[in-house]
This record gives C-alpha cells, sequence and structure tokens, in this order.
C-alpha cells in the first residue's frame, strides 16, 4: 500500500530551480525524489523507475504537458499533479478530464503542493476495490448500495447515490462536471445540464452535511467540479 513515508515522486518540470526546491522540500520530507527537465525523458523515467506519484509541469520544451499526461495515462494509473502557470478554469477542465488528478497553479505555495501529493497518495491507498468505503461517520456500502451516516440510514435516489459513488471513489479528486455528466446520465447530455448537477449535489448536502453551506464532505471547485474530502 502507497504511503507518504518513502513514497517514490517523479518531477517532471524544465525549470531548475523549480526542481530544486521541490527537491529538497519532499526530500526533508522522506520522499525518494527522481527528476526529468523533458516530456520524452520523463516518460521514460516513468516506466523505469515506477514512481508513486508524478508531479508534470505543463510547459515543457519538447512535448506539451498534455501529450505527456495523455500518453502516460495509456498504460499507467499513476497520480498526477500538474503544475500549471495558466489558471483559466478551461485549462484546469481540460487537464482533469484527460486524466490529471489534481492541479497546482504557478506560483504555488510549498505547503499547498504538500497538501495535495499526500492526498493523492492516501486516495491511492484507499482504492483497493473496498466493497465497503468509509469517511468517518459516512459509510458506503457498494454491494449492497446502502449509505449510513452516524449509524442510520440514508435514503438517496438512484442518482443522488451513483454522484456519491463517483465522488466518494475518487475521494481527494476533482471529478469535472463534464465527468459527472458523462458518467451519471450517459453522452446524451449537454453542458446546460450542470444545473440538473447542482440541484442534486444540493441534495446530497441537506441530507449528509450538519450544514450544508460549510460542507464536510462535497466541496465545490468553482467552475470546474466536486472533491469529495478525505476524512
Amino acid at each position: 500500500m502507497t504511503t507518504a513515508n518513502g513514497a517514490r515522486i517523479l518531477i517532471i518540470d524544465d525549470e531548475p530551480q523549480i526542481r530544486k526546491l521541490l527537491r529538497v522540500t519532499l526530500q526533508a520530507l522522506h520522499f525518494e525524489i527522481h527528476e526529468s527537465s523533458t516530456g520524452e525523458d520523463g516518460m521514460y523515467q516513468a516506466s523505469v523507475t515506477h514512481p508513486d506519484l508524478i508531479v508534470l509541469d505543463l510547459g515543457l520544451p519538447d512535448l506539451s504537458g498534455m501529450e505527456v499526461l495523455h500518453r502516460i495515462r495509456e498504460w499507467s494509473r499513476i497520480p498526477i499533479i500538474v503544475l500549471t502557470a495558466k489558471d483559466r478554469e478551461e485549462d484546469k477542465i481540460v487537464a482533469l478530464d484527460s486524466g490529471a488528478d489534481d492541479y497546482v497553479t504557478k506560483p504555488f505555495g510549498m505547503g499547498e503542493l504538500v497538501a495535495r501529493i499526500r492526498v493523492a497518495l492516501r486516495h491511492v491507498a484507499k482504492t483497493v476495490d473496498e466493497p465497503i468505503l468509509q469517511f468517518g461517520k459516512l459509510v458506503i456500502d457498494l454491494a449492497q448500495r446502502l449509505v449510513e451516516l452516524d449509524g442510520n440510514r440514508v435514503k438517496l435516489t438512484p442518482t443522488e447515490y451513483d454522484l456519491l459513488k463517483i465522488l466518494a471513489s475518487n475521494a481527494g479528486k476533482v471529478v469535472t462536471q463534464r465527468q459527472l455528466l458523462q458518467q451519471v446520465w450517459g453522452g446524451h447530455h449537454h453542458e446546460s445540464d450542470s444545473h440538473y448537477l447542482r440541484i442534486y449535489i444540493g441534495h446530497l448536502r441537506k441530507k449528509l452535511e450538519e450544514d450544508p453551506t460549510r460542507p464536510q464532505f462535497i466541496e465545490t471547485e468553482p467552475g470546474i467540479g466536486y472533491r469529495f474530502l478525505l476524512q
């Protein structure tokens, strides 16, 4: 099982200063670090070093970071955190829809990046095809399609349950609105249907959250999607 202690991290970034900052900080936290300054070498390093997580810059000198992301995703589910100087919602959505697990916008704080790394590694540790997911007082029995909160059964509609299952199964990761619409409603949807999604998320929060205005389980990533919070 992957844990933060001793986890192997591959940094793919062409800026020596950023690689040094990441290397020094992460090694001090007992991560094992490998580095690459190009997309081609980064993909090679990913195949031979078998990292537990990749930190990927989108602005590389040979290939675009998106191309590297696509090509790694053809053969691996390694958690990938994207570093990007682009802060447009559209760029983040494209990266997430293409298989990134999370994103951090440059300039970034090391505290935030380390927190995202730990969450991604914890998510890997939890996704072992467990029939029962537990997040504090919330228990989701995937085999029985049952949800309990504080030991009490929570009655969900089929759509509410499907949304919760997808979000909880990807706990710690941002799931975009497009991904949720495709997985719950299938291919017959339009971007304008996102208001239905907001309505169902609102219903879920009313049933699961002590204070729906200050959610402890389902967090909104404005303009992008939702993140189920690891407890």
